[in-house]
Formats: C-alpha cells, sequence, structure tokens
C-alpha cells in the first residue's frame, strides 16, 4: 500500500492531531500506511566522527563523570553504545597472577530523549609492587543505565593468593590458587587458574577465559578480548593480562589479544608489561611487582542522517 505523506494538503509531520486523536498513535487511514517520521538524532560530547549516515561519539577521559553525551534532539531515540571498563591490576611475587580484562558490554538502548548524560570512563587498577601488597581491581564505566565492571586483580605470587572477581576475573597466583570468576556474568570471563609450581594463572579476557598457569605455550597466557566493529572497522579490545612464569625466559606469558599486558618471567625483574590504555586490558603479573591494568572506553553510535 502507498504511504501517506500529505493529508489536505498538510504534511503528514505537521499533523498532530487527526480526528480527535494524536497524529503519532494512527499507523493506517482509509488502509494506507501512515508513516511517521521523526528528525535525526542531534548530539554532542566526546571526540565526534561521522561514518556514512552515522555519527560516534568517543570517550576517554578517565575520570567520574569523564564527560556527558547530550542529547538536544533525540529523534528516534536509539543508540549503540559499547562501554568497556578498566583492566584489573597484574600482581607481584613468584608466579603471580595476570589482571582480568575490564567488562565488555554492547548493545542498543532506546527511549533515549533529550538530556545530558554523564560518562564514566573507568581507569585500570594499580599494580600489585610485591607479594604482600595486593593489586586493584580496575573501575567502571558507565553510560546512562550501562555499566561495565572493572576487571578483577591478579592473585599474589608466593602466597597462593586468588585472582579477583569482576568484569573478567584476574589470574590465580601460584600453587593451584583459582582465577576470579567473570561477575557479573556476561561481561568476559574467568581468570585461569595458577599451577601447582610457580606459574601464575593469565588473567580472564573480553572474549576467552585466562589460561591455567604453565610454563611456556598458551600457559599463564592471558584471554582474547572481544571484537567489536561499532566504529565501522572490527576493534578487538579487553585482552587479559599475562601470569608470571618461575622459571621462565624472554618473552614472558603474552596478554590476550586486545590489550593484555604481557607476564614476566623469571630471573628477570619487574618484566611485566601494563595493559593498554583504552583497551581496558588486565597487567601482566612479575616479580617482585606486576604492572598496571589498561583503561577502558565508552563509544555511543546513532543515525543522524
Amino acid at each position: 500500500m502507498p504511504n501517506i505523506d500529505k493529508i489536505n494538503g498538510i504534511d503528514e509531520d505537521d499533523i498532530s492531531h487527526h480526528n480527535g486523536g494524536a497524529a503519532s498513535l494512527y499507523t493506517s487511514k482509509n488502509g494506507d500506511t501512515w508513516v511517521h517520521t521523526l528528525p535525526p538524532m542531534v548530539a554532542t560530547g566526546g571526540a565526534i566522527t561521522p561514518v556514512g549516515d552515522y555519527k560516534y561519539h568517543v570517550f576517554t577521559a578517565t575520570s567520574s563523570p569523564g564527560g556527558h553525551f547530550v542529547v538536544t534532539t533525540a529523534g528516534h531515540g536509539e543508540v549503540e553504545y559499547m562501554v568497556l571498563a578498566g583492566g584489573g591490576g597484574g600482581a607481584g611475587g613468584s608466579g603471580s597472577g595476570g589482571g582480568g580484562a575490564g567488562g565488555h558490554r554492547a548493545s542498543t538502548l532506546t527511549g533515549v530523549t533529550a538530556d545530558s548524560y554523564p560518562i564514566t570512563v573507568g581507569g585500570g587498577g594499580a599494580k600489585g609492587p610485591s607479594n604482600s601488597s595486593p593489586a586493584s581491581n580496575g573501575a567502571n564505566s558507565v553510560f546512562s543505565s550501562i555499566i561495565s565492571t572493572g576487571g578483577g586483580l591478579g592473585g599474589l605470587g608466593d602466597v597462593s593468593g586468588v585472582g579477583g572477581n569482576g568484569g573478567s576475573g584476574g589470574g590465580g597466583g601460584y600453587n593451584s590458587a583459582s582465577g576470579g570468576s567473570a561477575s557479573p556474568a556476561g561481561q568476559g570471563n574467568a581468570g585461569g587458574n595458577g599451577s601447582s609450581s610457580l606459574f601464575g594463572g593469565g588473567g580472564g579476557g573480553a572474549g576467552a577465559v585466562g589460561y591455567a598457569g604453565g610454563s611456556s605455550g598458551t600457559g599463564s597466557k592471558g584471554g582474547a578480548g572481544a571484537a567489536n566493529s561499532i566504529t565501522g572497522g572490527s576493534v578487538t579490545r579487553g585482552g587479559g593480562g599475562g601470569g608470571h612464569r618461575q622459571p621462565g625466559s624472554s618473552p614472558g606469558a603474552p596478554g590476550g589479544s586486545g590489550g593484555g599486558g604481557a607476564g614476566g618471567w623469571y630471573p628477570g625483574s619487574n618484566n611485566a608489561t601494563a595493559g593498554s590504555t583504552n583497551l581496558g586490558g588486565g597487567g601482566g603479573g612479575a616479580y617482585p611487582g606486576g604492572n598496571n591494568g589498561g583503561s577502558g572506553l565508552v563509544i555511543v553510535k546513532y543515525k543522524y542522517q
């Protein structure tokens, strides 16, 4: 059936009421479809990039709020989002665990109105400087009602430290300490367990679990991140941090794809790497101290023409 664009010479977009009822509630008239066309969304905030008929806003500042997504014209009130939290810090000590990746959430939000929405971009968790000083979980990232949970800290080495729970769990310390869980579920994966010897587990990644402690190959490796195409091209974010290997050799256990920091090895000292900035990667575990988790990121996308 043809669409109705005018009634009595008036554009349907300009008709607020028809036969005593709100025009927006009508879907047809005399058997023909009545299409109500809304204006495109207009918004400000963050670093804005147009791609085709869409714009995306990228927020990277690690503060609360780290900016505002300000909607002046809501249009259809629908946006896509990707909210990535900060990665957990890598632990210190022999056989220490890698930090878990920040929680990763990506979907569509409806019912967006003309309003100002504060954005929080979670910072990476602090490293554990020794086997007696634990690392920290990453910080949460927030857009509207969407909360992504910071990655879990890596488990301490030498003292069988358990990996922290978070968006993705941190790797467990040596002597078979447990890796942390992904909590709440659906934002990432669990960290790997430490081994029965001095090999820490890898932190969980947004796309895969962290590997259990081991001396070579995938042993102690961080879990892989998750791919997302909200900005047009596929980008992998949220890799878990690698655990510490003792004995080991250069390079240590790799971090997961998507910004996970590499774990250290013994007899090297303080040789883990940090999770990547704005990729939410977990920090690597090392002796005597690990390294920091990477900060998160918030992206909001909508149709503007």
